[in-house]
């Protein structure tokens, strides 16, 4: 898998179809609320998937079914643009705005995360990760994928430098080390699953310490 500043097409689609796993919908959706021109891709899928529905044969619905449908359609729908979630950030982009956050927690000189809580797949979960100016992340790897979108500031891997907006996604094929070079604090959405490995004896040693 290669690094990439947007998410791939099989992943916009993925998300278009509603297959993604929701830790992973989440960063997708963030990523798509800062850069909308990657919405081409959800729109490809969505009107693939419209165009699969038109040739499937309509199935007959019980008697009762389109008074029921009628029913809901009259019923006003609650507005969510404006709802506020207990422990959220309304500062946040607007995927991120309708979870509530778990307290930050020192990772490491300059680095904090916190967890977003709700979306969770198995050992797949969303967390925000802050990093400080100059400051970096552990080189790692994974055992599983990372998704990872800006929010503010930016970080450079050996891939190049990623800003707000920017998508990163990373597999156990891939060793990195975000390094914070902007004047102010890196903040990031990230879903990740299982937890970072460290390469080498001492990585291993560390690893009950360094912990995401």
């Amino acid at each position: 898998m290669s690094l990439r500043r947007l998410p791939g097409e099989e992943r916009l689609l993925a998300y278009a179809a509603g297959t993604l796993s929701p830790p992973e919908a989440v960063v997708v959706a963030t990523h798509l609320a800062m850069r909308p021109q990657s919405r081409a891709w959800t729109a490809l899928g969505e009107a693939v998937g419209g165009a699969i529905l038109d040739k499937v044969d309509p199935l007959a619905l019980d008697a009762g079914a389109r008074d029921g449908l009628l029913a809901r359609l009259d019923t006003a729908a609650p507005d969510r643009t404006q709802e506020i979630v207990k422990g959220s950030d309304p500062t946040l982009p607007e995927p991120l705005r309708h979870f509530p956050l778990g307290p930050w927690r020192w990772r490491g000189p300059g680095v904090y995360s916190r967890d977003v809580l709700g979306p969770r797949d198995g050992d797949c979960r969303v967390i925000l990760l802050r990093i400080a100016p100059g400051q970096c992340t552990p080189i790692h790897t994974h055992g599983g994928v990372e998704l990872t979108c800006v929010i503010e500031g930016a970080y450079a891997t050996q891939d190049g430098v990623f800003e707000p907006g920017d998508f990163e996604e990373a597999d156990a094929s891939i060793t990195h080390q975000q390094r914070v070079v902007s004047p102010k604090p890196c903040l990031c959405v990230a879903a990740l699953d299982g937890q970072i490995q460290l390469p080498g004896r001492l990585g291993r040693w560390l690893a009950p310490f360094v912990r995401l």
